[in-house]
């Protein structure tokens, strides 16, 4: 009686194994189509050059079309949203910028939540900002910065392309941590707080590397620090910030995410790719060249590292009493 009672139990479990293997042979491959990458900027920018360099990776080795769609507006709010609320099949695909984490910081109300609505893939690039000033500006490092802006509190001003972005947290960032109290003169964005550096109507600016390269090498300004913990490889001669005031880091970074109920195969299938296509020579020296540091993550890193972004610009924007409406 056992014995039978064991045959049947064990002929109902190859039946249910058997069928188990049927439905997962049964699942189609992915992608069966193609994929797109959102990314919430305009065209030409370094965003655009890395989605574009990466769809082309990623269409060569998924053997799928992968196109990138621009849907710029609002700092990129409206192509993060886009994918935010987007079917999660791992088709659509969001090209995110350190921009989403100063957003969720400093804006009272976000039509997503960057924690909840996203499953993330992998970080790509991280970039590090330069403090420059001009070539005939009294103070020559860090430290003779802290100590002039210390004897003439508010005296030095700096530019940022608008209150909330990520150059004018990082310059109250520096306040914060330096005990000093520098005045902010935002611009609606793009080449102008250069500009008025260059003119000398700005005395300081936290600027990316790309946008600072061929000013810093033609002398038209002077870079006193790289605001990442180690040198950048663009500017080996350039000290950075954290030399004079330990622990200050600042940064952005472009990697990819998707919807948040993205199949987690499909994510980890993605996150290989990326990984296999940052690591190719053409890819970092394209990468490298545009300013940034090729650093890609587990899905699980990159969520740790948006999450600490967050939490860290939330901090100073409490303290600095940041809030757009």
């Amino acid at each position: 009686m056992f014995k039978n009672r064991y045959l049947c139990d064990c002929s109902a479990a190859a039946v249910l194994a058997l069928a188990a293997a049927s439905v997962c042979a049964a699942q189609p491959a992915y992608p069966l189509r193609p994929l797109r990458i959102v990314t919430g900027f305009p065209p030409g920018g370094n965003t655009d050059i890395i989605a574009r360099a990466m769809a082309q990776k990623l269409t060569e080795r998924l053997g799928q079309q992968v196109i990138v769609e621009n849907r710029p507006g609002a700092g990129s709010m409206i192509g993060t949203d886009y994918v935010a609320k987007a079917t999660p099949d791992g088709y659509t695909l969001l090209l995110v910028s350190g921009a989403v984490t100063t957003q969720a910081a400093v804006l009272k109300k976000l039509p997503f939540d960057p924690l909840r609505d996203f499953a993330w893939i992998s970080n790509a690039v991280s970039y590090p900002f330069a403090v420059i000033v001009k070539p005939n500006a009294p103070m020559k490092n860090i430290g003779e910065l802290i100590a002039i802006a210390k004897k003439s509190p508010g005296k030095l001003n700096y530019a940022s392309v608008g209150i909330g972005s990520v150059l004018h947290l990082a310059a109250e960032l520096f306040n914060v941590m330096a005990g000093v109290d520098t005045t902010h003169i935002p611009y609606k964005g793009g080449a102008e707080p250069m500009l008025e550096l260059l003119s000398g109507r700005i005395d300081l600016v936290f600027e990316t590397l790309t946008s600072a390269f061929p000013h810093v090498h033609s002398g038209k300004i002077r870079a006193l620090a790289v605001t990442s913990l180690q040198r950048s490889q663009q500017l080996p001669d350039v000290p950075t910030v954290a030399q004079t005031l330990p622990g200050y880091e600042v940064g952005s970074f472009s990697g990819f995410a998707a919807p948040r109920a993205t199949p987690a195969d499909r994510i980890a299938r993605l996150n290989g790719e990326m990984r296999a296509i940052l690591a190719l020579p053409d890819i970092r020296k394209r990468f490298t060249d545009l300013g940034g540091t090729i650093s890609p993550t587990t899905p699980d890193e990159f969520g740790r590292h948006v999450a600490s972004e967050i939490a860290k610009w939330q901090k100073i924007a409490r303290a600095k009493k940041i809030e757009i409406q």
